[in-house]
């Protein structure tokens, strides 16, 4: 999937952007399945810069080893390649280059130990000096061993990161593990972002397995926050009806939502916003063109 740089059409007086939905997106345009050139990217994230809907995007998501080619002036978030050992790496460059860090992120990488590698990439965050969200992500379905993991996310008073969607569908997660985790995350007052597979709002099947869907996330952690069950949680994740879904979520219950679920990566930014304007969540002043 390619970046989408392409501008959108809107109306003489487009409406403002939603604060609800600000910042939901974070571009992931380098990573698979766009893969697309660092300084494409970078050319595509400033000329949304100007955009009625810029308020949708957040940060710039590249691995540590792309950052310093970054500019001074993008918010970054830095996916570490190298584990724990690359914090110091990452802290010193963004310090010399006076970089705009907006959030550093870290996956488990010791299946036999996860909790012990969490306190290690949260002491080495705390060693550089590091004040910007940590995202942990543990791998695995919502295990005890996850558990505890994510109860020392939550000590650390680090953030979860869970990943939704894998180019081999097999690797999915369901339903009932990403309702799972979305509980543990609220149970411990932890907010959480996701990644991969993210970029439509709405659950549907493409070609090869299913797709979660963002409004569905943002449907599911409302509705565990307001005490569901995880079987409701579950059947509001593999809803495939988008007005359904957008008729039910007011505007506090989104941002309400929105506490917890703070973001997601996507390799395009232009699919979600022209999902939100369909089902008519933000101002319809066009389609990506």
């Amino acid at each position: 999937m390619p970046p989408s740089s392409a501008p959108v059409a809107s109306d003489p007086q487009p409406g403002p952007w939603p604060e609800q939905w600000r910042g939901l997106v974070d571009d992931a345009a380098v990573f698979p399945p766009g893969d697309a050139d660092l300084a494409d990217a970078l050319a595509a994230y400033a000329e949304r810069g100007t955009a009625w809907w810029s308020g949708l995007v957040g940060s710039l998501v590249v691995p540590d080893t792309a950052l310093g080619s970054v500019p001074a002036d993008v918010p970054v978030s830095v996916v570490l390649t190298g584990g724990a050992g690359a914090v110091e790496g990452v802290a010193a460059l963004a310090a010399r280059k006076g970089l705009r860090l907006a959030g550093l992120e870290a996956a488990v990488r010791d299946a036999d130990d996860p909790v012990g590698n969490v306190r290690r990439i949260d002491a080495a965050a705390r060693a550089a000096g590091l004040d910007v969200p940590v995202f942990i992500e543990v791998p695995g379905p919502p295990t005890a061993a996850w558990l505890a993991a994510a109860d020392e996310v939550a000590a650390c008073d680090h953030r979860l990161k869970l990943r939704l969607g894998h180019v081999d569908h097999d690797l999915v997660p369901d339903s009932r593990t990403v309702a799972g985790w979305i509980d543990a995350a609220l149970d411990r007052e932890t907010p959480f972002k996701a990644t991969a597979g993210l970029h439509r709002a709405v659950r549907h099947d493409p070609e090869g397995g299913g797709a979660h869907g963002f409004l569905n996330v943002v449907a599911a952690t409302r509705a565990l926050w307001d005490g569901g069950s995880a079987d409701e949680a579950v059947a509001v994740l593999e809803q495939r009806d988008g007005t359904a879904l957008a008729d039910g979520l007011a505007e506090a219950d989104v941002a309400s939502a929105r506490r917890w679920f703070t973001s997601f990566g996507s390799c395009s930014v232009t699919e979600p916003l022209e999902d939100l304007v369909a089902l008519g969540l933000v101002p319809s002043v066009g389609a990506a063109s």
